[in-house]
């Protein structure tokens, strides 16, 4: 038993004004539309695959060009215009505390082994720190330690050096600029005595063998 014929008590739009409508629903999506989603929005009567197909011919060598996808369609940048579309970004990525730490004590302490890393931070240093700062390429493998099982040291890179304005290790702020800067407090450190004894000329300890292979 076939369905009746619904009909409508208006004629259908003309093919161009159908185009219009199909341009406007297309444009206005954010997802591709079949031909039925099209058809549900269209008054009746109208032929959506034949204003499609029309659509589609007056696009044809234009920049953006109608396609269908899957079941739906869409409008799309027209395939030999794609490469200007292509915008480059710089992502932005932050340290953790525990990689700025580190980072810090292998500047200061350069070259320095994990172990010696582990023991100033009070804590194991992650494999995935130390990855992260070589990917960054701010630090480097540099000499093994002559000494039982030569484990290696790490050292602060050029990229290093360029990315904070420095021209050398030795160029990196002591004790009294970071506490006149309000990074450090006042009390001295393990080890360096008085707030007054910074100014002695040895901030630049283990730091003559940077870059040394």
């Amino acid at each position: 038993m076939t369905e009746p014929i619904e009909l409508s008590l208006f004629d259908a739009p003309p093919l161009a004004e159908q185009e219009r409508m199909i341009e406007a629903m297309l444009f206005a999506s954010a997802a591709p539309l079949t031909l039925a989603a099209l058809a549900a929005r269209m008054p009746q009567g109208c032929d959506p695959a034949e204003a499609l197909a029309s659509l589609r011919r007056r696009y044809d060598g234009r920049g953006v060009n109608l396609v269908r996808v899957g079941d739906g369609h869409a409008f799309r940048t027209a395939p030999d215009l794609g490469a200007m579309m292509q915008i480059e970004t710089v992502e932005t990525r932050k340290l953790s505390r525990a990689a700025i730490e580190t980072l810090a004590i292998i500047a200061y302490h350069q070259p320095v082994t994990r172990a010696e890393i582990e023991e100033i931070r009070g804590v194991a240093v992650s494999r995935g720190t130390v990855d992260q700062l070589l990917e960054l390429d701010w630090i480097r493998f540099g000499r093994r330690r002559m000494t039982p099982g030569r484990p290696v040291t790490f050292v602060v890179t050029e990229a290093f050096l360029d990315h904070f304005g420095l021209e050398s290790a030795r160029d990196l702020p002591g004790i009294k600029d970071l506490r006149a800067a309000g990074l450090l407090d006042n009390r001295p450190a393990p080890g360096l005595g008085a707030p007054g004894d910074e100014d002695d000329g040895d901030g630049a300890t283990g730091q003559s063998k940077l870059f040394e292979e």
